[in-house]
């Protein structure tokens, strides 16, 4: 009784966590007074953001402390690797203390790989980045520890709050100091620092795992509780969205960030109402016996994806004789019988013969469904977390640097709201089954329009949607890619393939941020700086207008590569889901 209570304290701790580590997202709210203060270029900044998010490189490192390390330990190391990395910045950045700003007495312009600003800044950037990628790994392994066989929707909603951080620290800074960019660097490091001390306590207290029922039954009454939680998800984004980047007085603000606070509180109502429905049912109710609801949300995809590892030699068989199709490789990769050519062979080579067949990393890169599915990623979601590190300057330079919190809001939100949908597919699976593949290609469409309207336009309301839509794409393929990533190459094998997939954020917050910067550069003049020389500023459409039709055209490739990998890997979802009917109609 008091096991199942305890894993829904531990959601509502991992749900903290993430809503307050994602603290990459609201980079764009102080960096440019970190330009600024820094005297560099736009092209230097770019290697801060990319610092930024190269702790995805050394995602594994997290793992392998989980191996030797316990849990709480392993949080307190991430929290205080954020609290030294963003507290240095921001000492240095009110000259509370003094880091070398320079390296060389040189034009802010220069575009050289080795920038000549301070490498401790982009240490500590790196440092910080990298407390990211470990708050993340441990929020993976409570859910995967605690949720058994409600994975899929555990991992979707404590992600999607990863997605509002940025909304709830700009409520914070508005209720503190509204006047402060340099204030978001002071609350990155303190902020998750004491939500991980407050999330200790539910995590010392995690129920032994045989205490934690795998029934059908229990999935079930689980995902009515996790479609209530996804409707109190939903109305804190909205809350979120109306008042994030509110321009109230600081009193008002401080009301809005308390309304938020509050909502994440509510969850824990949730273990109270667990507890006492299951004190109420073994005191009271024991003796009724109650009929089974017919009311299903969702199937198990942990627990119908086992029965299919179980029985895969007859499924084998079965699948040579009656579709006509064999398994030739090792690897359980099929291949057509029939002579095909053009695009019918392509689509068939070294094709997925089934889902969740475990592949090691070596035999994962040697896959063309794993690039295809890297390329989408790295030309779709990757491109959208680069335009929000861009938010700032892409304001800046329309002449809208006031209404920067409300483009980060704004996104913040509708990548909530994405993060959100991608629990759909398990709740409408009944009803309307489709790939998860087919729902990564839908969700890549956004995108590519989002920068046509751009392209097209400079107003506001334009800047405005193409933010919102972009977050809505981007949102869905961060919450999504750890699912996709377990059923297409093995469930035991996420940690690290889906740490492979990754790596392709900081390659490309490098390579999409410089082609950006250097468009920027190009447009800029020069204006009076701070310190030593001046700073170079873009102002007008031309600062951004051929990035964003790079972005757009790069943003359709990844479109592309997601519909080959659809096509490639939907016979293979099918196969699933017939099996996984059959094995219903059989339990």
């Amino acid at each position: 009784m008091a096991g199942q209570s305890r894993k829904w304290m531990i959601l509502v701790a991992t749900i903290w966590i993430q809503a307050f580590t994602g603290t990459n997202f609201d980079f764009s709210e102080y960096s440019s007074a970190l330009k600024s203060v820094l005297n560099i270029s736009q092209v230097q900044l770019n290697y801060l953001a990319t610092a930024n998010d190269m702790g995805k490189v050394f995602g594994w490192s997290s793992g392998l402390a989980l191996m030797y390390l316990p849990l709480s330990l392993v949080i307190f190391i991430a929290s205080a690797m954020g609290f030294v990395g963003y507290g240095l910045q921001w000492l240095a950045i009110n000259n509370i203390i003094t880091l070398p700003y320079s390296l060389v007495n040189s034009s802010p312009s220069t575009l050289s790989f080795f920038p000549p600003f301070s490498i401790m800044f982009f240490l500590l950037c790196l440092l910080s980045g990298c407390s990211i990628c470990w708050f993340n790994t441990v929020c993976f392994v409570l859910c995967i520890r605690n949720f058994p066989v409600n994975r899929p929707l555990a991992l979707s909603l404590t992600v999607s709050f990863n997605g509002v951080s940025a909304a709830l620290y700009t409520l914070a800074a508005n209720s503190i100091d509204p006047s402060s960019d340099a204030l978001y660097l002071l609350l990155n490091a303190l902020v998750p620092f004491l939500t991980s001390l407050a999330a200790l306590v539910p995590i010392l207290r995690q129920p032994p795992l045989d205490s934690l029922s795998r029934s059908p039954d229990t999935a079930r009454r689980n995902s009515v509780i996790f479609l209530v939680l996804n409707f109190l998800a939903i109305f804190t984004g909205i809350y979120l969205l109306l008042f994030g980047s509110s321009t109230s007085d600081e009193a008002t603000s401080r009301l809005y960030f308390g309304g938020a606070i509050m909502l994440l509180i509510s969850p824990l109502c949730i273990p109270g109402i667990i507890y006492a429905r299951d004190w109420f049912h073994n005191a009271i109710h024991s003796s009724f016996r109650m009929e089974e609801s017919g009311f299903i949300l969702v199937h198990v995809d942990d627990l119908e994806l086992h029965k299919e590892l179980l029985t895969r030699q007859n499924s084998a068989l079965s699948l040579s004789n009656g579709d006509g199709h064999s398994l030739l490789s090792e690897n359980g990769s099929q291949r057509e019988k029939t002579s095909d050519v053009g695009c019918h062979k392509m689509l068939g080579q070294d094709q997925l013969a089934m889902l969740g067949e475990e592949h090691t990393a070596a035999v994962v890169v040697q896959r063309l469904d794993f690039w295809l599915y890297y390329v989408a990623y790295f030309f779709g979601g990757t491109i959208g977390l680069v335009y929000s590190n861009n938010l700032g300057q892409i304001a800046q330079s329309l002449g809208l640097s006031s209404s920067t919190s409300t483009l980060v809001t704004l996104y913040s939100s509708f990548s909530f709201f994405g993060r959100l949908l991608s629990a759909v597919p398990d709740y409408i699976r009944n009803k309307f089954y489709f790939a998860r593949t087919g729902w990564l290609a839908i969700a890549l469409v956004p995108t590519p329009v989002a920068f046509i309207l751009l392209t097209a336009s400079d107003s506001v309301a334009v800047l405005k949607t193409g933010t919102a839509l972009i977050g809505l794409s981007s949102g869905f393929i961060f919450a999504a890619a750890v699912a996709v990533t377990s059923e297409l190459f093995g469930p035991n094998s996420v940690s690290v393939n889906h740490n492979i997939l990754i790596t392709n954020i900081p390659i490309g917050s490098l390579l999409y941020g410089f082609l950006a910067a250097v468009i920027y550069d190009a447009n800029a003049y020069s204006v009076p700086g701070d310190l030593m020389a001046d700073s170079l500023v873009c102002m007008g459409r031309k600062c951004y207008f051929w990035t964003f039709v790079w972005w757009g055209g790069i943003s359709a490739l990844g479109l592309a590569s997601s519909v080959l990998l659809f096509l490639r890997t939907k016979h293979a979802y099918d196969r699933f889901e017939r099996h996984r009917i059959s094995a219903q109609s059989m339990s």
